[in-house]
C-alpha cells in the first residue's frame, strides 16, 4: 500500500529546472529566471502534474555541468522522486553535447522519467525527437562562438587599458563612467591603515586578528553592504572575520599605486572556467590609471620586505622589526629570529643556513643580539643624518657618487652576463637548425631529433627568461639611481630621531648584512654592512663625517661584544 502510495505522488510530481548564466543574458526578457519559473509550472500544470518542484541555478554557466541544484535534482530522480523533468529548452539542461546527450539518451530512458523542452517541441512522452542531437551540438557551439567572441573583446578592451576585473577593496567603479576606478574613501582608509600596520612591524596575522576585534567589514561583507557587484557567489558567516590571506592580497596589489593589470589570469577552454594564473610576461601593465591609495615608492619598498622576511615569532607570537632585513655576510640566508628559553628577555637572531643540522650551508652562527643590533642601527642612522645636516651638499654629492658607483659595478656585471645569455641563445638556434637538417638527411633518427630538438627548445625558453630578468634590473638599477634623491628626502623626516621603530627601519633600510663575530685584543667586535634604500651602502668620508659610534653590550658573562669602526656602511 505505501509503494503504491509513492508510485502515486511520483507520477504528479515534476522537477522544472531553471538555469540563467551571463551569456544567457544576450537572449533577452523571454530567459529571465521569473519566466522561466511561470512558463514551467503553468505548462507542468496544463499536462496533469499537481506537485511541482523547482531547481534554480542563478549565473551559472551551462558549460559545465557541475551546479548546485542541477546536481541535486539528479539525485532526487535517481531517488524515484518525480517523474518528469520540465525545461524551457534543452540548453538550459547544459551547453556540453556529450554530458546532455548521455541524460536525454541514457539516464532519462532508463529512470522512466519525461523530459519536456518547452521551446525545443521536445516531449519524450510522445516518443523520440530526432532534432534532439543535433539541438545539443549547437547549443554547445553557441557556448563556443560565444568564448570566443567575449575573449576577443576582452583582449581589445584589456590591451587599451580598461581595468577588465572587478575593482579592488578601496575602489569602486566610477558611476559616471564604469570603465574607470574612483578611490572609495571608507574603504580606502582600512588599506592604508594596513600598510601603516605592515610598515610598523605587525604581521598579517595580527592585522587580521585587530581588524576582526575592531569590528572592521571584510573586503566581501562590506561589497555586499555597499551594494557592490560580487566577484564570487562565496559567502562568509561572519562578515568581521578577516584572514591572514586577505591581508596578504591586500599588500600584495599593485593596483592601489594607480595601476591596471591585465591578464592576470587565463582558462584553458571555454568548457573548463578554471583561472590559472597567467605569466608576468603575458600580463599587461599600465601605470597611473587612477587615483593612487598607497605611494608607489611605498608600495615597492614593502614588496621588498615582504619577498625578504621570514617568519619568525617568540611565544607570544611577537615578531621582531629587524625580520627579514638580515642576511648571512657569508652564505646569504635569512637569519632566524630566536629567544632565550631561560631568559625570554634575551632576543637574537642567528643564520638559517648554520641551523639546518645535517644540511648546514654555513660554518658559522652568525649569532647578533637584538638590543645590540638597534643600538648599532640607530646609531648609523644619527650619525648619516647628522653628516647631512652638517654638509648637505657633500652628502648629496657622496648619495651621487656612491649609487653611480655601484649602479656601474652592477651593470657590468649584468652587461656581461647578457652577452653570453645572448651568444648562447645563437649557438642554440645554430644547433637546432643542424640537428634539423641531420634529421632531414637522415644521419639521426626522428626519436633522438625530437629529444634533442626539445632540450634546445627548453634551453632557449630558460635562457630568454634570464634575459628578460636582467634587462628588468638593468630598469630598476637605473631607478634607484633617479630615487637616490628621495632617499635624502626620507632622512630629513627623521632629524629628531631618538628610538628606532618599524617604520623608520622600512623606510630608509634596504637590507643589513652580519658578518661572524671575531676575537681582537677589545674583545668581539662585529661587522656589519648596512644597506640602505635606493642608494645601497656607503662610506662617508672621514674627513667630515661625525665619528662611528662606540658601542660595547655584554652580550653573556665574561663576553663583551663591541662595535667601532669595524662596521663599512
Amino acid at each position: 500500500m505505501l509503494q503504491s502510495s509513492n508510485k502515486n505522488i511520483r507520477d504528479i510530481t515534476a522537477f522544472l529546472y531553471e538555469r540563467l548564466s551571463r551569456d544567457d543574458d544576450l537572449e533577452g526578457e523571454s530567459y529571465s529566471i521569473a519566466n522561466q519559473r511561470k512558463l514551467l509550472t503553468k505548462t507542468a500544470n496544463e499536462m496533469g502534474y499537481t506537485k511541482v518542484v523547482h531547481f534554480c541555478d542563478d549565473g551559472v554557466s551551462g558549460v559545465t555541468m557541475n551546479r548546485p541544484q542541477f546536481n541535486e535534482m539528479i539525485k532526487q530522480l535517481e531517488l524515484g522522486k518525480a517523474s518528469a523533468v520540465f525545461v524551457k529548452d534543452l540548453s538550459r539542461l547544459g551547453r556540453n553535447y556529450i554530458a546532455v546527450g548521455k541524460l536525454t539518451e541514457e539516464f532519462f530512458p532508463d529512470n522512466d522519467i519525461r523530459l519536456v523542452a518547452i521551446s525545443d517541441n521536445i516531449d519524450t512522452a510522445e516518443g523520440e525527437n530526432e532534432m534532439a542531437p543535433i539541438r545539443n551540438l549547437f547549443n554547445e557551439w553557441y557556448s563556443r562562438d560565444i568564448s570566443k567572441k567575449r575573449r576577443i573583446s576582452n583582449k581589445i578592451r584589456g590591451s587599451s587599458g580598461e581595468p577588465l576585473g572587478f575593482a579592488p577593496y578601496g575602489y569602486m567603479k566610477d558611476p559616471e563612467n564604469p570603465k574607470r576606478w574612483i578611490i572609495d574613501d571608507a574603504a580606502a582608509n582600512i588599506v592604508r591603515q594596513i600598510y601603516d600596520f605592515a610598515k610598523n612591524g605587525m604581521g598579517t596575522e595580527q592585522i587580521a586578528v585587530y581588524l576582526t576585534e575592531h569590528k572592521v567589514l571584510t573586503p566581501m561583507a562590506y561589497a555586499v553592504s555597499k551594494g557592490f557587484k560580487k566577484p564570487t557567489n562565496r559567502t562568509n558567516p561572519d562578515p568581521y572575520h578577516w584572514n591572514s590571506s586577505t591581508i596578504t592580497k591586500i599588500l600584495n596589489q599593485q593596483e592601489y599605486c594607480g595601476d591596471v593589470i591585465n591578464f592576470k589570469t587565463y582558462s584553458k577552454s571555454y568548457k573548463n572556467k578554471k583561472r590559472i594564473p597567467n605569466l608576468p610576461e603575458n600580463m599587461m601593465v599600465f601605470e597611473g590609471v587612477h587615483e593612487p591609495i598607497i605611494e608607489r615608492e611605498v608600495f615597492e619598498a614593502m614588496q621588498r620586505k615582504r619577498n625578504n622576511t621570514r617568519k619568525r615569532k617568540t611565544m607570544d607570537g611577537e615578531r621582531n622589526m629587524f625580520s627579514g632585513i638580515l642576511v648571512c655576510a657569508d652564505c646569504g640566508s635569512n637569519m632566524q629570529y630566536h629567544f632565550n628559553q631561560k631568559n625570554p628577555d634575551i632576543k637574537y637572531f642567528n643564520c638559517y643556513g648554520y641551523n639546518r643540522g645535517k644540511r648546514k650551508i654555513c660554518n658559522s652562527t652568525h649569532y647578533i643580539r637584538v638590543d645590540f643590533l638597534e643600538q648599532v642601527v640607530l646609531g648609523e642612522i644619527k650619525r648619516l643624518i647628522k653628516f647631512a645636516s652638517q654638509d648637505e651638499d657633500r652628502f648629496i654629492s657622496t648619495l651621487i657618487e656612491y649609487s653611480k658607483k655601484s649602479i656601474e659595478n652592477e651593470q657590468k656585471a649584468r652587461q656581461n652576463e647578457l652577452k653570453s645569455l645572448i651568444a648562447r641563445h645563437k649557438d642554440l638556434d645554430f644547433l637546432y637548425e643542424k640537428v634539423y637538417e641531420d634529421n632531414a638527411m637522415g644521419k639521426i633518427s626522428d626519436e633522438r631529433f625530437v629529444k634533442l630538438s626539445a632540450k634546445y627548445e627548453e634551453d632557449q625558453r630558460n635562457i630568454s627568461k634570464q634575459i628578460d630578468e636582467l634587462k628588468s634590473a638593468f630598469e630598476e638599477a637605473q631607478a634607484k639611481f633617479a630615487n637616490a634623491d628621495m632617499f635624502r628626502q626620507a632622512l630629513k623626516k627623521y632629524t629628531r630621531i631618538k628610538k628606532l621603530t618599524p617604520n623608520i627601519l622600512n623606510e630608509l633600510i634596504d637590507r643589513i648584512e652580519v658578518h661572524q663575530a671575531e676575537k681582537t685584543e677589545h674583545g668581539k667586535e662585529q661587522k656589519l654592512v648596512i644597506y640602505y634604500n635606493c642608494i645601497g651602502s656607503i662610506y662617508l668620508p672621514e674627513d667630515s663625517a661625525p665619528p662611528t659610534p662606540d658601542i660595547h653590550l655584554q652580550t653573556r658573562k665574561g663576553v663583551t661584544t663591541s662595535y667601532g669602526g669595524l662596521a663599512t656602511i
